[in-house]
This record gives structure tokens, sequence and C-alpha cells, in this order.
């Protein structure tokens, strides 16, 4: 509300309405933040405490709603019957647009594919299960193998390693990417994991959705063909149907860390200057 404030006051015209981009699971709708893997919220009624301070038409949903709306608008996904955002971060986020709609599903938490359970009693996740999709291709699984590798096998992390004095509990996957753009054989097969992850994750999404494109942001998809590259093959080959069907376009997001903010500034423009909402059960 801050930052909102302070930006008003720096510019001429009507401030009109704002949009809120979050990490979080909401209701159908949008008032109350049901639960959040990576932050302190569950059950927080986030639209109306925004509400109460700014006084402003509000639309405030899901971070990578607002970034697979900015995509299908302005973006990668322009003109697909069918798009999915996957967002790789800290987890893995989702939106879903049909039709020319974000489409929430019927308890307002569609897209957080990031928990699909991939790996039966495999790594503990935030949301509190096993095995989740983002604890294998997310920046956090990135930075957890690179240190797991750096305890069992020093020698060969000795790169690695020196980015952090030598002290394996500091490695993020910021440094694993960073050593990966730099050639580094053991951070590139990290990366080139992570990347068949991903695939395998579109792959299952695929069967299901029957996506047009799939469009990658967040601050893994920096990568680029890094993660890409591998995320496709692999694709490829664990696409039910192979070789009889075709497959979704898997391309980076073209708005890159901006996507999420365009969207929601988007969204609300639509909801509050054009009276439409693209949002089904989101509150004016």
């Amino acid at each position: 509300a801050a930052v909102v404030e302070e930006l008003a006051a720096g510019h001429d015209g009507e401030l009109v309405g704002v949009g809120v981009g979050a990490a979080g699971w909401f209701d159908r709708t949008g008032d109350t933040v049901l639960f959040s893997p990576h932050l302190a919220w569950r059950n927080s009624t986030l639209r109306k405490d925004l509400a109460a301070r700014l006084q402003r038409p509000l639309w405030v949903g899901n971070d990578a709603d607002a970034a697979a709306w900015a995509e299908y608008r302005y973006g990668a996904a322009r003109g697909a019957d069918l798009a999915l955002m996957i967002t790789l971060g800290t987890g893995i986020g989702g939106g879903i647009v049909l039709d020319g709609r974000l489409r929430r599903g019927s308890h307002g938490v569609a897209g957080e594919w990031g928990h699909m359970r991939v790996v039966p009693d495999g790594r503990l996740c935030a949301c509190g299960n096993r095995g989740c999709w983002e604890q294998y291709a997310s920046g956090t699984a990135l930075g957890q193998t690179a240190r797991e590798v750096a305890r069992t096998s020093p020698a060969a992390a000795a790169r690695l390693l020196e980015r952090v004095d030598c002290e394996p509990d500091r490695l993020t996957g910021e440094h694993v990417a960073q050593a990966a753009a730099d050639g580094d054989p053991l951070a590139l097969e990290l990366v080139t994991d992570v990347g068949v992850w991903l695939g395998q994750g579109i792959a299952d999404l695929a069967a299901v959705l029957d996506p047009e494109v799939v469009v990658i942001g967040g601050g893994v998809s920096k990568l680029g063909e890094m993660v890409l590259g591998p995320a496709r093959t692999r694709l490829e080959r664990a696409l039910p149907g192979r070789g009889f069907r075709p497959g979704p376009r898997v391309v980076v997001a073209e708005l890159g860390p901006r996507a999420g903010l365009v969207g929601a500034a988007d969204l609300v423009r639509l909801a509050v200057s054009e009276q439409k909402d693209p949002v089904p059960l989101t509150p004016r």
C-alpha cells in the first residue's frame, strides 16, 4: 500500500485502480488468501486490508495468474486458444488462459501444478506433502541438489564451492545458474536435471489439458535454452501418444519479470475502465 501511495504521489492524473498479484492460493472470490506455502498467509484477508488502506478499486489475485494473463495479452501466448503459464522461482506457480479468460477452477486454486506429486515419498515440500514437482524443477530445487552434491562429493563440486568459501549450506540456485553460465560442468548437469523434470511435468500437463503453448517464466527462465532445451527433449519423449499427436510449444516468457505487474495492471484496467472481468467470479 505504501508503494502505491508513493507512486501515485509522483505522477499526474487520477489513480483509477490497483492490481495486485501475490504468491498464494486465493478463494474463488479473490477476497481471501487461503494458503501460501512460502509465506505466512493462512486465510488472510489481503484484499479487504488493501482496500481499507487504498480506497481504490482493486484486482487482487495469484501472481502467476497475472503473469499468464500478461503473456496472453502482450507476450509469448498472444492469440492462443489454451495457454499455460509456468513460473519457476522459489517454487512453481501456474496460470491457465482458455478462450480469452483466466480459468481459476471451482475453488479459485487451479494452476497450482507445482504441487503435483512426481516422486512418491520424495522431498518434503513447504505445502506439507512430499515429492511435489517444485521440489525438483524450481530455483529452490536447483540449490538444494547443489548443496546435497557439495556435501557428499566436495571434489566434484569444487568450482561451485569456491563461490561460497567452501560452505555448502550457502549454495543457492542463483550460484548454480551463474556457474552454469560460466560453463561449470557440474552446474550444467544440475541445470539439465531441472530441465528434464520440467519437461516431464509439462508432458503430464499436456496429457490432461492439451495446451497450444506453455510459457516458462520466473527467475529460472533466465537460463534460457540451458533449461528449455532439456525440457523440450524430455517432453518429446514423455508426451503420451508421441508421434501420433501434436504437442505444445514451450517458450520463454517475453515480458520477463514484469509479467506479473503488467498482468495485474491490465486486469484492473479491464475491470474498471472497460467494465470487463476476464476472471470469472472475481469481484470488481
